[in-house]
């Protein structure tokens, strides 16, 4: 766990009781967007990309797969957070042995995904990213890419940097592996299967998969290109070889991203409104329709559009495998009138930062009661004070000090701008939602 060295910090609003009320939308899912667009680079035609996310880590896997060899160009779209993308795919083997570099920045996705398939490429591709990247784990990709025949020269680290020497071409087949750390081993292999000459299958060997709603989130997108997949067996996955069909598609919104708004009228007894959620979802955060009535709000979905509306009153909660969904499950925990359990979020140790870590020093900074498990946070009731909350790097963090600082006057979040890795217009939307004005260009009213 590193603290973040930027010297700023955004004076998060205090609402002192006012209900926050509006109706925003969010932009398109990182999950979903880098996904579209690894497969988007495998596949067997031009595809599209409407109204997908564009952020730091996607920009950042989109500059990785041109690094590749594929094409990624802007196109007008009907998105309001930026255009559409047209992504062309390299010739299969292509690379001609030139070597190649990647930044993976702190995206997990990129660091996960991409090595695979630099694999199918000709030619070395050296990985590094941000500093915090040198500590996420990354033994399993590793593992996993020589247990398929590929070389990878990391110097024992099993951490960034590490260099691939694809040779154009990964012959797949049986392949076991240990993704107890993160879902995205599992789900990096699964992308690039149906290029191996032979498919894939992969069988976990070890403590249960975290997050297992992304893989089912890779394997929903794998069948809807036209790839097969059998998931039948718990713990295996078998990935037929054969083409990645092109795509149009349109990019779901973040539904993640959408939890701290939607917090806000939970923490402040307000009603707000996030348009253009899907009637059903593979996203971890269709989940809030489940959560936030836990804490005592009442969420309704209809025509698209999920309203949730709270009373100023939050109660404790015992709540297992929240996922990325975490950070600010526990902000409201830390505002709650009794106590909270949650379980089944160790492999958080290994995100952006240590976020078990970094939620317990921060919110008990402000006063707070929290108390690291081996799986998770114990929360009780304490009264908050005002100060500085540090993020580390990590948009998630931010994003809780917010929620924070709706209830606790002078809460000061470190680094704001570290929520450009999947929400570039946090602040502005924040703050907009929070005065009851409009954001540039409409998205909060």
């Amino acid at each position: 766990m590193v603290r973040s060295t930027a010297p700023a910090a955004w004076p998060a609003p205090f609402t002192a009781g006012s209900p926050v009320t509006g109706t925003l939308s969010v932009p398109g899912s990182k999950s979903l967007t880098n996904r579209y667009l690894v497969l988007a680079a495998l596949a067997d035609g031009p595809c599209r990309l409407r109204a997908p996310l564009h952020s730091r880590d996607s920009a950042l896997m989109v500059q990785a797969l041109r690094a590749l060899g594929a094409e990624v160009r802007e196109t007008a779209g009907s998105g309001a957070y930026g255009p559409d993308l047209l992504v062309t795919a390299a010739p299969a083997g292509s690379g001609g042995g030139v070597p190649a570099a990647v930044d993976c920045g702190l995206a997990g996705t990129v660091m996960r995904f991409v090595p695979v398939v630099a694999a199918l490429r000709s030619g070395q591709t050296r990985f590094d990213g941000d500093p915090h990247a040198r500590l996420r784990p990354m033994g399993t990709t590793v593992q996993a890419l020589r247990g398929l025949g590929v070389r990878v020269d990391d110097e024992g680290r099993a951490a960034l940097p590490f260099t691939v020497h694809g040779t154009g071409a990964v012959e797949g087949g049986r392949l076991e592996i240990d993704a107890g750390a993160s879902s995205q081993f599992v789900s990096a292999l699964l992308l690039a299967a149906p290029r191996f000459r032979s498919g894939l299958h992969l069988v976990h060997r070890g403590s249960g998969v975290p997050s297992m709603e992304h893989i089912g989130m890779t394997v929903e997108v794998l069948r809807s290109v036209g790839v097969q997949v059998d998931d039948s067996v718990p713990n295996e996955w078998r990935v037929s070889p054969g083409p990645v069909r092109a795509f149009d598609v349109a990019v779901e919104p973040d539904l993640s991203n959408a939890g701290p708004f939607l917090a806000a009228a939970v923490v402040t007894g307000g009603t707000v409104a996030v348009t253009g959620w899907p009637q059903g979802s593979t996203q971890i955060g269709d989940r809030w329709r489940q959560i936030l009535p836990m804490f005592g709000a009442e969420a309704v979905w209809a025509d698209g559009t999920l309203t949730v509306s709270g009373t100023g009153e939050l109660h404790g909660v015992d709540l297992a495998d929240t996922g990325e969904l975490a950070p600010t499950v526990a902000a409201l925990c830390a505002l709650a009138d009794s106590p909270s359990r949650l379980t089944g979020i160790a492999h958080l140790r290994g995100h952006e930062t240590d976020r078990l870590a970094a939620l317990t020093a921060e919110i008990n900074g402000l006063g707070g009661d929290v108390e690291e498990t081996a799986d998770g946070l114990l929360i009780r009731p304490a009264p908050l004070h005002g100060g500085i909350f540090h993020t580390y790097a990590d948009h998630r963090m931010a994003t809780a000090g917010a929620i924070l600082g709706l209830a606790v006057p002078g809460v000061q979040v470190e680094d704001i701008a570290t929520t450009a890795k999947t929400l570039p217009e946090f602040a502005s939307l924040w703050e907009s939602l929070v005065s009851g004005g409009t954001a540039d260009g409409g998205q909060v009213r």
